[in-house]
């Protein structure tokens, strides 16, 4: 009787024990997906994306690596929607439980309600009548994250985005995410790396890979394998490297990295960095020549009409910035028009509409303001500096009142966007070189203008002798009007160009209108080949003193080179005659 007593009791107490044990595999088991039928996922996604809701966070965990792993582009568009809250259960009114993606929440009746999508695509999930399936929030359950599975899924979202960008179509995307690859230090990117290489066929994306492959080499085992992966990296001189490297060396307080204790990987990591820095130095001299140039050409193409102004006709005219931002005004303009009226495929072509509007815009200003103020005011160059000081207030103000203060934004065409690399460390944009180009069209057209044309011929004479230009039949006050209007046109194409790199707003003028002056006046009033000098150096010098003395000192300096020069040249590099220069 006792031995059945204790048979029982331990029958009893291993059955509860076996019921204790199972009850929690009760909250483990999988909640189906709600699928697509048209687009189902493959059923070991399947199974990944319902264990995403388990009430087991080492299944969540991985299930969240084992998507990672499977280089889908919507396994990285279902992580990104558990990471932020938006993965659903959802009971539908059989009573079954199914895995949904929530969208925004919205308000019907007084009650918050959300519509629903399937994980695996994210398409609508529909009712019986075809619209997009709302439901109460009431009838969803979140699946909730916590802190380290967050940080779990953000570290394999970065993961699974960079090896799908590792196929992207574009060169700079494959780039990125190689070079992001190199710089975690993950091992287990290696082999996708690896088979990456020699199937690349872009020379500065190849390059990105190589990098990352050494990059995460510097972190293995074996010390010869450390001394070619830093000897490497420094023949590729990317700058990249260089904290890699430095930790080799040095470690890191920070993260408790203690320094390569192989002597031989700390000469190569050292040798290594030599000889990236040493590269830097000239991949940082090509780029501030560049940006010298870009600027010189800004400069050039705004002093332009300014030299046509104030070297030709003698008239300091101070709302030549003010025209400057008008021809920027005029580029935004047309494109919200391409942007309401247009077709989405022809916006990148608003661009080249947007350039003879901007000529034409600041040229029928500068026509107005020259026959409605300026023409009384010539041989008086105080009143016409006052004057048109006071044009360009009240232009800011008539911008300020109809565009509104705050700057507007202006977007570059695809074909103006990114750049070309030539280099290692030396990248081109295509907004500047294309700035670079049209600054030297506008040159060669106005030197073809001014000396190969009648009309420039009569301006000319006009400049040099007014009155005899008169006694010849010449029409000297439409000269001063087509004069001005032209130099203003020409200013409105600086304006244009500009909306390309910089912000659009009411002060834009203002921000070149001193530096424009310096350079008509030191290059020589009235000499077109003077302009040209007087930009590219004043534009030269100030990329080059920047880095060394600030932006603000730099023009110091550079304004005090110029008034020097002027004390030693005074009518600057090439000295004209022209008609502020007349005797009675």
């Amino acid at each position: 009787m006792v031995g059945v007593r204790t048979v029982g009791f331990r029958t009893f107490f291993t059955l509860c024990v076996m019921l204790i044990a199972l009850f929690p595999l009760a909250g483990f088991a999988q909640i189906p997906v709600h699928t697509d039928p048209n687009n189902p996922p493959p059923p070991s996604i399947h199974s990944n994306i319902s264990d995403l809701a388990s009430d087991d966070l080492a299944v969540q965990k991985d299930a969240i690596i084992a998507l990672a792993k499977t280089g889908d582009p919507q396994a990285l568009s279902i992580l990104e929607e558990y990471r932020i809250g938006s993965l659903y259960v959802w009971t539908r009114p059989d009573s079954q439980r199914v895995l949904v993606i929530g969208g925004d929440e919205t308000t019907q009746d007084g009650e918050a309600i959300i519509p629903l999508f399937t994980p695996y695509g994210r398409t609508d999930i529909l009712q019986e009548d075809g619209s997009t399936l709302y439901v109460s929030v009431d009838e969803v359950e979140e699946v909730r994250v916590n802190r380290r599975l967050r940080r779990v899924v953000k570290k394999q979202i970065d993961s699974l985005g960079n090896q799908i960008n590792l196929a992207d179509p574009s060169s700079n995307v494959r780039r990125a995410a190689a070079m992001d690859f190199g710089l975690r230090g993950d091992p287990a990117a290696l082999p996708l790396l690896e088979e990456r290489l020699p199937i690349e066929q872009n020379t500065w994306a190849h390059m990105a890979i190589e990098s990352a492959i050494n990059l995460i080499n510097l972190e293995d085992e074996n010390p010869a394998v450390r001394v070619a992966a830093a000897t490497r990296l420094g023949e590729l001189r990317g700058e990249d490297a260089v904290p890699a490297l430095l930790q080799i060396l040095d470690g890191s307080e920070d993260d408790g990295i203690e320094p390569d204790s192989d002597e031989n990987v700390r000469v190569a990591a050292a040798a290594a960095i030599k000889r990236i820095e040493g590269w830097a130095f000239y991949a940082r001299t090509a780029q501030t020549i560049f940006r010298g140039l870009s600027l010189s050409s800004i400069l050039l193409l705004m002093a332009l009409g300014l030299a046509i102004v104030f070297g030709l006709m003698g008239v300091i005219n101070m709302a030549h910035g003010e025209l400057m931002m008008i021809g920027a005004y005029s580029t935004f303009v047309v494109q919200q028009l391409f942007l309401a009226y247009f077709p989405t495929s022809a916006f990148d072509y608003y661009f080249i509409v947007a350039l003879p509007v901007a000529f034409l815009v600041a040229g029928g200003f500068g026509l107005v303001i020259e026959r409605g103020v300026i023409r009384f005011l010539y041989g008086r160059p105080l009143e016409t500096l006052l004057v048109t000081w006071g044009l360009g207030l009240i232009l800011q103000q008539a911008v300020r009142q109809t565009f509104g203060a705050a700057n507007v934004s202006v977007s570059a065409p695809s074909w103006l966007s990114g750049g070309v690399q030539i280099l290692v460390g030396v990248f081109i944009p295509y907004n500047r070189l294309f700035i670079i180009g049209l600054t030297i069209v506008c040159v060669i057209a106005t030197y073809l203008f001014l000396f190969r044309t009648n009309t420039g011929l009569k301006i000319r004479a006009v400049t040099q002798n007014r009155g005899m230009s008169a006694c010849l039949g010449i029409r000297t006050g439409r000269i001063d009007a087509m004069t001005f209007a032209l130099g203003a046109g020409i200013a409105g194409l600086a304006g244009a160009a500009l909306s390309q790199v910089g912000n659009v707003g009411p002060d834009l003028g203002q921000n070149y209108i001193v530096d424009s002056f310096m350079v008509v006046v030191t290059g020589g009033v009235g000499k077109l080949s003077g302009t040209v000098a007087a930009a590219l150096g004043i534009g030269g010098l100030n990329k080059f003193l920047e880095p060394m003395f600030g932006a603000v000192y730099g023009k110091v300096l550079i304004l005090g080179m110029v008034i020097l020069f002027l004390q030693w040249r005074p009518s600057g590099f090439f000295p004209a005659k022209g008609r502020g220069l007349e005797t009675s």
